[in-house]
């Protein structure tokens, strides 16, 4: 199994959303997969969800790229058909793709263990009335944050 040399998390605080926390896992000194979800389940659960981007596909007409939920071209602005987007094992609509995900479900458990520890650390930590949120130099959560909030 990869060693895990860093795990860093930044707390969200939005009661409407899920999303509770964002994650930067270091992978033995070498590799860093940032931009990690943590997200509410309900019921105290927690889910880890890796990296994705939306899927996308081209306008029939003039070729621009559009996420496959797109009802209509950001370029032409011509209607899209409806039913673009495969499905996934459940039978809905494949909207996003992992871009680094676990190779197996030992590694899954693995990582998703790891974060979640790191995750409850920081939230204990936050509870004090002398916590400094870790900085995030590199990662843009402000666009994030301002995106949530029609910024």
């Amino acid at each position: 199994m990869l060693e895990i040399t860093e795990i860093r998390v930044k707390l969200v605080h939005d009661a409407r959303d899920k999303l509770v926390g964002f994650a930067s896992i270091t992978l033995e000194n070498a590799l860093v997969i940032r931009d990690i979800k943590i997200i509410s389940a309900g019921e105290g659960k927690l889910f880890v969800a890796m990296p994705s981007r939306k899927l996308c596909d081209r306008c029939p007409s003039c070729g621009g790229k559009n996420p496959v939920r797109a009802r209509f071209c950001g370029e032409c602005g011509g209607k899209l058909s409806r039913n673009r987007a495969g499905l996934d094992e459940r039978g809905r609509p494949r909207l996003y793709s992992d871009i680094a995900h676990p190779i197996h479900q030992e590694a899954r458990n693995h990582f998703h263990r790891a974060i979640l520890e790191a995750y409850h650390r920081e939230r204990e930590a936050a509870q004090s009335d002398d916590y400094v949120a870790p900085a995030f130099e590199d990662m843009d959560y402000q666009a994030w944050s301002d995106e949530r909030s029609g910024a």
